[in-house]
Parts: structure tokens; C-alpha cells; sequence
């Protein structure tokens, strides 16, 4: 049921973006030229002009929402994610505009058509059409937002759950039909075999009887769904539970018990007709991962160019202020395991590991030069792994890369450590972004590092790049 109604929401939308879309469109050129705010020096283009160009704006717009995950209905999606997903998708949508009507130009219309200027958008009506359409389809979100919250407050065409299984999955499934009020669930309890006697429930909702008396609740209860949340060691009783609420007109959902095993998305697979569980998923695959290096290619190489004046700057300082090499060289575990070699600035005494071996960065290390401290303090020793980054061997966001001797200390120790690895590793990530770096607990940090990696979006690393900028100034951690 969650699905189909994800799909009808999702179609609902799909629709609404893409006559929105085009009436923006339509809009920006009257705004651009009829409205006579805007002086108009190169005489005035036909509609017909634009006419042509409104089929692919109507459909690259859902096109580029999609890219960019606007559909994908995640729990706990806040307001400010719905906007940053639709102002990221909505810049996405017109340079796929652009692309595709220049391609067309190119290859599919005639020398005169192009002389009277056919497909053409003025790029002001592309700005335009920009703000116009970021504004209607958050406006088009929110109102829906607010009509469904509404619905369910009324108590509305609520679907009535119960729940199997009052343990830590069960407790889990009512913790997330909690939190998506929006779908429309009213939970009205547990049944479950070991509470036998325990009407106390879990939060508010009460135990209603045991598993062997599920039909009679559910028909009491007047159930529309059982979610079956029971643990590994009771999944015997899963075949007399689907037996005996095979007669009842109830919606059966089965949740298993992986989630000791999940730390990423799971996703069902498919071999040749036999479903696999993939229960570390990835967002980052495929398209994703091609227009994340794109995004890396032109970002580093942009910065490599606005940085040579001050990097060559601070490589003079590094040279007269210690003796020794400017840049340093060290291993560290990228994707996939493989290792690369990372490039920084020394910030440290020449072979100041010779005597201790690998030891782990602090603040205040005394195996930093006085020029160290200070380019330390505002991260700029990083500055060279922009060239990692256009090699392909690290992006801009992603999590921090740690030296192959630490990682086989700490892949035994910690929990889905080596998960971290799924990705390219990063200059900065969201755990760097929100304190975790340095010399803090590494529990956290690969918390904050698995939830950027099933999390990932162009909005979220466009997000983690602004707070980089912002609290790097007042960091004072070590990577």
C-alpha cells in the first residue's frame, strides 16, 4: 500500500511539474517581453519561437526533479530539503533546456530556420523561467503538504494497522508509520506472544492479544493491515500467521529481520526470476556517479586555477620557514579499498615520524611547524588533493580518507567501518561539516559518514561545500 500510494503521489506530482513548467515558461517570456518591465533593444521574438521550446522544458523538468531525487519520498524530507531539491532541479532543468535546444539546433534545423532564429530562448527568459518555476513547484509541494496534513488530522481515510511482533522491529515499524502522519496509517497495537498479559504496550499503543488470536483482532480491530515484524528466532510462526490471515481481507506486509545486517539502503534485486535482498545499496551508481564527476572535474579544475597564485603563496612559506619538502606525500584508503596517494601541504617537521611510526593527528601537535599550525587551522595543507580530485582518485565531498594502518586497526573494531569505503573518499563530508574530525569519536564519525553515503544528492553536497566555507573558518580540528 506504501508504494502504491508513493506512486499515485509521485505521478501526482510528475503532472502538476509539467503543466507548471510550461506555464512558466509561457509566463517568462510574457514577463520578458510584453510586460514592458524589461527594455527590449533586439525587437520582439514570435511566441511560436517559444511555442517549439515549451514541449522540452515540460518534460525535462520531471526529467531533471528525477535526477535529482525530488520524487524520491524519503522520511523526514523538511521543508528545506523539498526547496533546495527543487531549486537544484528546477537549475538542472534549464541546462538540459539549454543543451537540448542548442542539439537540436545543431543537427535538426535548417540554415534558414536558424537565421530566423528557431528554438533561440533569450537567456534572461531562461532566468526568468528559473525563479518562476523553483516558486510554483515548492509552492505546488507545500500546498499538498498542508491539504494531506489536514486530512489525516480529521482523521480521513486513515488505513488501520497492526502490528505482529512487539519487540525492537516491531517498536521500530510503529516508530516510522509515527513519523509519515502523511501516509494516512493509524496504528492500533501489537499482537505478540512474550508480552502475553502486558496490556502496557509501546508508546500509547496498547498489546491487544497474542499471535495465535491475530484474526480475531484484526476482524475486532477492524484491521486493513498486518505488518509482521518478528524476530529471527520466531519466524516458524510466520507460515500459520499468513495461513490464518489468508481468510481475512487484510493487507499482509512482512518486515525482515536484517536490520543487525542493513547499514545502507537495502534493494531488491532480481536473478532471473529469484529476488535478492542487496543490503548495502547505494545511491551513489550509474548516472549519479557520472554527473558527481562532472561536477568534481569542473569544480577542481576551476579551483586549481584560482588557487595557483595562493598555493604557490603558501609553498614559499612552507619552503622558508622549515627545511624540507613543500608537498607531502601519503597512502590513504579510497574507494572500494584501493589505495592512492594524497597530496597536502607539509604542515609538519620533516620525517617527524621516523621515531613514533603512524601515530594520530591532535590539535596542538608538536610535530607541526609554526606555518603548520596555521595552515592546519584553516585547512589549507588540503589544497593540493584538488589535483586527486580532478585525477579521479577523491571528489569534493565524501568521507575523509584514513591511511591504510589505521583502517586495519579500525575495520575489526568498528562496526561497518570498511562501509565507509563505498564511495569516493572526500576533502570534506558532511561528518567533517557537523564537528566529527580529528581527534573525536570515530563511532560518530562513520554515523554521520553512512548517512551522507544513503543520503547522497547534488543538494546535499552543495550544502556540505557551503558549511565548509562557513565553519571552516572557526574549525579547529585535524583531519
Amino acid at each position: 500500500m506504501v508504494r502504491r500510494y508513493n506512486r499515485l503521489l509521485v505521478a501526482f506530482h510528475v503532472l502538476v511539474d509539467v503543466l507548471l513548467a510550461a506555464w512558466a515558461f509561457v509566463l517568462a517570456y510574457g514577463i520578458r517581453f510584453e510586460s514592458g518591465l524589461i527594455p527590449v533593444r533586439k525587437g520582439y521574438p514570435p511566441i511560436d519561437q517559444y511555442v517549439n521550446v515549451l514541449p522540452f522544458v515540460a518534460l525535462l523538468t520531471p526529467l531533471a526533479f528525477h535526477l535529482q531525487g525530488v520524487y524520491r519520498l524519503r522520511r523526514g524530507r523538511s521543508r528545506v530539503d523539498d526547496f533546495f531539491g527543487v531549486l537544484i532541479g528546477s537549475i538542472l532543468a534549464v541546462v538540459l533546456g539549454v543543451v537540448s535546444t542548442l542539439y537540436v539546433q545543431a543537427y535538426y534545423v535548417s540554415e534558414e530556420a536558424k537565421s530566423q532564429g528557431a528554438y533561440e530562448v533569450s537567456q534572461l527568459v531562461w532566468a526568468i523561467f528559473l525563479v518562476i518555476n523553483v516558486l510554483f513547484a515548492y509552492a505546488s509541494r507545500e500546498g499538498v503538504r498542508e491539504l494531506l496534513e489536514r486530512r489525516w488530522r480529521a482523521g480521513i481515510g486513515l488505513k488501520r494497522v497492526l502490528i505482529a511482533g512487539a519487540g525492537d522491529l516491531g517498536r521500530l515499524v510503529a516508530d516510522r508509520i509515527l513519523q509519515h502522519r502523511e501516509l494516512g496509517y493509524q496504528i492500533l497495537g501489537f499482537v505478540d506472544d512474550r508480552a502475553a498479559g502486558d496490556h502496557i504496550g509501546y508508546r500509547g499503543l496498547p498489546l491487544l492479544g497474542s499471535l495465535d488470536e491475530v484474526a480475531e483482532v484484526a476482524r475486532r480491530e477492524r484491521a486493513d493491515h498486518l505488518y509482521v515484524a518478528l524476530p529471527i528466532e520466531e519466524h516458524s510462526k510466520l507460515l500459520d500467521l499468513i495461513n490464518v490471515t489468508s481468510r481475512e481481507c487484510l493487507d499482509v506486509k512482512v518486515v525482515p529481520d536484517l536490520l543487525q545486517f542493513i547499514a545502507l539502503r537495502a534493494r531488491l534485486e532480481d536473478l532471473d526470476g529469484l529476488p535478492i535482498i542487496n543490503v548495502n545499496d547505494v545511491p551513489l551508481q550509474g548516472f549519479n556517479a557520472l554527473m558527481k564527476r562532472g561536477i568534481d572535474i569542473v569544480l577542481s579544475a576551476a579551483a586549481l586555477v584560482v588557487l595557483a597564485v595562493p598555493g604557490l603563496l603558501i609553498a614559499l612559506l612552507v619552503r622558508l620557514t622549515s627545511p624540507g619538502r613543500v608537498l607531502y606525500e601519503q597512502e590513504r584508503m579510497g574507494l572500494d579499498g584501493r589505495a592512492f596517494t594524497v597530496w597536502k601541504f607539509r604542515s609538519m617537521y620533516e620525517d617527524a615520524e621516523d621515531s613514533s611510526g603512524p601515530v594520530w593527528a591532535r590539535d596542538d601537535d608538536p610535530r607541526c611547524t609554526p606555518a603548520g599550525r596555521w595552515l592546519r587551522r584553516f585547512d589549507l595543507d588540503e589544497l593540493p588533493q584538488f589535483w586527486n580530485v580532478l585525477k579521479g582518485e577523491m571528489s569534493i565531498v565524501g568521507p575523509r580518507p584514513e591511511r591504510p594502518y589505521f583502517v586495519a586497526q579500525f575495520k575489526d573494531r568498528i562496526p561497518q567501518y570498511m562501509l565507509r569505503h563505498k564511495v569516493k573518499a572526500g576533502i570534506t563530508g558532511w561528518a567533517q561539516v557537523n564537528g566529527w574530525r580529528g581527534n573525536t569519536s570515530l563511532e560518530k564519525r562513520i554515523e554521520y559518514d553512512l548517512y551522507y553515503i544513503e543520503n547522497w544528492s547534488v543538494t546535499l553536497d552543495i550544502k556540505i561545500m557551503w558549511l565548509t566555507v562557513v565553519r571552516g573558518l572557526f574549525s579547529r580540528g585535524v583531519a
